[in-house]
């Protein structure tokens, strides 16, 4: 009898933690699941115990321990809370596991799956944005396979050729161009929050979602493909593809091109890492060529979509300018998720702190969380000093 893979799932109530379990559920024959981590989702987390009996299960607000072990009652797996649960259930014993927490609370969790040598599916894109060389350094010594799990990324990583590494002119990455792609700028400052989330092709979460409308995930995409595929940030290109069934391409000094296909349902990458290196069933939607019109390219257009050239400047910057990057952009995106500011403040805000913060090198796990940590403490004092100043127009001041 073949042994069963084991599988650890970082954010497991998530949309990318969705989506693995749903893979991980169709064949319980073939995988045993060892730890579960949710943020707040108390009753998601619930749930997925009851199903899958991990060995080990952790909810991240420890102020939801009491609630979440009421719900489980006598249960065998072991609960804990908290960031060090968080950072056990990545170094607990399991063969591949799916990093899919967002925001810089994956960092410490991953990096732990990472040094013990695992089979990780990155899908967390603070990991290579905040701390991209010391986590391929760490993958490297402890021998570790880093899967991408974004379908740009993991759509490179199949069709990258590594015998012909040397014949590699550059990295292509596919964009759907959001809902606003062909929107003019004055249209965009007056778009809510409901308009951004609603993507035309993927299901995702509200976050991404946003990041998709400012097409800050495609800037966030270059810095992971960097550290990822080891090419120069000036080969790593970018074409907004409205579709989205080519995933994303790679060009070989022959004028070759090669592309990787499929229906935009994130478990076609997930499928691919959780199978690698062999290939496993995914139950997405097959693409039918006769039944597709057309497939459409066409420039990013940076100057309504500022985001591409604020992350590609991040890059080059190097050292804090990344983590700062990503933390002032979460923190602007929940904002205005919350209506407090508008859509085009985002980036504007992403750039003020970028430009108000001192550059600094980045040496450790911890440096990378400092950095974190200053990008939203600023963003939140300018969102902060721009309320007052709003206020004080109000009141004639």
């Amino acid at each position: 009898m073949t042994q069963k893979k084991t599988v650890t799932v970082l954010g497991s109530t998530g949309s990318i933690g969705g989506s693995t379990l749903d893979l991980v559920g169709r064949s319980p024959e073939k995988y045993r699941v060892v730890a579960l981590t949710a943020r707040r989702d108390v009753a998601g987390l619930a749930g997925q115990i009851e199903k899958f009996a991990p060995e080990f299960a952790v909810i991240a607000d420890a102020s939801l321990y009491k609630e979440l072990k009421s719900r489980i009652g006598h249960s065998a797996t072991e609960l804990a809370a908290g960031p060090e649960a968080l950072v056990e259930a990545g170094r607990r014993q399991s063969d591949w596991v799916m990093a899919a927490i967002v925001g810089a609370a994956g960092l410490a969790p991953t990096m732990a799956a990472v040094q013990r040598g695992a089979s990780v599916a990155l899908a967390n894109k603070e990991c290579l944005v905040c701390a991209g060389d010391l986590m391929m350094q760490a993958a490297r010594a402890a021998g570790a396979k880093i899967l991408p799990a974004d379908s740009e990324h993991n759509a490179i990583f199949q069709v990258l050729e590594e015998r012909n590494r040397d014949g590699l002119e550059k990295i292509i990455l596919t964009a759907s161009g959001g809902p606003f792609r062909d929107w003019p700028t004055d249209r965009m400052a007056a778009v809510t929050p409901a308009q951004a989330v609603d993507h035309p092709n993927w299901d995702m979460g509200a976050k991404i979602s946003v990041d998709s409308a400012t097409m800050m995930n495609k800037g966030l995409e270059i810095i992971e493909a960097y550290h990822l595929f080891a090419v120069p940030e000036d080969r790593i290109d970018v074409v907004v593809h409205p579709q989205s069934i080519i995933h994303s391409m790679v060009q070989y000094a022959d004028g070759s091109v090669l592309a990787q296909m499929g229906s935009p349902d994130m478990r076609v990458p997930i499928a691919h890492t959780l199978g690698w290196p062999d290939r496993i069933h995914a139950p997405a939607k097959r693409l039918d060529f006769t039944d597709i019109a057309a497939l459409t390219f066409e420039a990013p257009d940076e100057n309504r979509f500022p985001a591409l050239r604020l992350a590609r400047n991040a890059l080059m910057a190097g050292g804090n300018a990344p983590p700062l990057l990503n933390a002032a952009n979460e923190i602007a995106v929940a904002r205005f998720l919350e209506g407090q500011i508008g859509f085009l403040d985002i980036a504007a805000l992403v750039d003020r702190v970028l430009t108000a913060t001192p550059a600094s090198a980045i040496g450790s796990l911890d440096d990378a969380v400092a950095a974190d940590a200053e990008g939203r403490a600023r963003a939140l004092d300018f969102l902060d000093a721009g309320a007052s100043a709003r206020i004080a127009a109000a009141q004639g001041c």
